[in-house]
């Protein structure tokens, strides 16, 4: 997402670098490209973590790429906050997330795609666009967001376990528009951990709150 700050910090590398090794030969071995999402509650660090996975590939010579749920928003950020304060019903991955899409384009990128055709949402000017993302030399698609777990034909799956008051000094640092300390904003985090509580079941990897990893698979 565009305007989004993305601070890849020293505890998610430690966690990228402890979760690669348990999968590079999978990735190598699999002829098709491999799927790795990356779920958890807002501000856990999802995108921080998955850059850093896709680094540490890097460094192994393996490309990835990095799609983020956000930009799979049906509406822009600012218009999505209005949307959920007039309509208690529009919260979650089936109502305000274009999921359909998101599983389209990753059966792409594993069907053998040269480039996807996705939407970017660009976060100040508060507007979707197409944006098209060139898979040549890729092998790993990485999805990053709070409800990624609930996708399919994925390989790895990882969880990160830090709830919202975990993630508080995050958010902060994130600064998006005045969302911490909304008592609106952290109701709809309240139920987003109640709607995801049970995700972290579905994972091969969990990260707790101190960033340890956890292998479950």
């Amino acid at each position: 997402m565009k305007g989004d700050i993305i601070i890849v910090e020293e505890d998610h590398k430690q966690a990228a670098r402890a979760i690669l090794p348990e999968i590079i030969e999978k990735i190598r071995a699999k002829s098709a490209r491999y799927i790795i999402t990356v779920a958890g509650e807002s501000g856990s660090g999802k995108s921080e973590t998955g850059k850093a996975i896709a680094g540490e590939l890097a460094s192994a010579g393996i490309g990835a790429v990095l799609l983020g749920q956000d930009d799979y928003f049906v509406l822009p950020p600012k218009s999505n906050d209005a949307k959920r304060r007039e309509d208690s019903e529009w919260l979650g991955p089936h109502v305000e997330v274009r999921f359909d899409l998101l599983e389209d384009n990753l059966k792409e990128a594993i069907a053998g795609a040269d480039e996807i055709i996705k939407p970017l949402i660009d976060y100040n000017e508060n507007s979707v666009e197409d944006q098209r993302v060139d898979l040549k030399g890729v092998k790993v698609i990485i999805a990053e967001g709070t409800y990624t777990s609930l996708l399919k034909n994925v390989d790895t799956k990882v969880f990160i376990a830090r709830n919202r008051l975990d993630t508080l000094a995050h958010r902060k640092k994130r600064n998006r528009g005045d969302e911490v300390g909304d008592p609106f904003i952290e109701n709809i985090l309240k139920t987003e951990h109640k709607i995801i509580a049970g995700h972290k079941q579905l994972a091969d990897f969990v990260i707790t709150k101190d960033y340890d990893v956890i292998c479950v698979a």
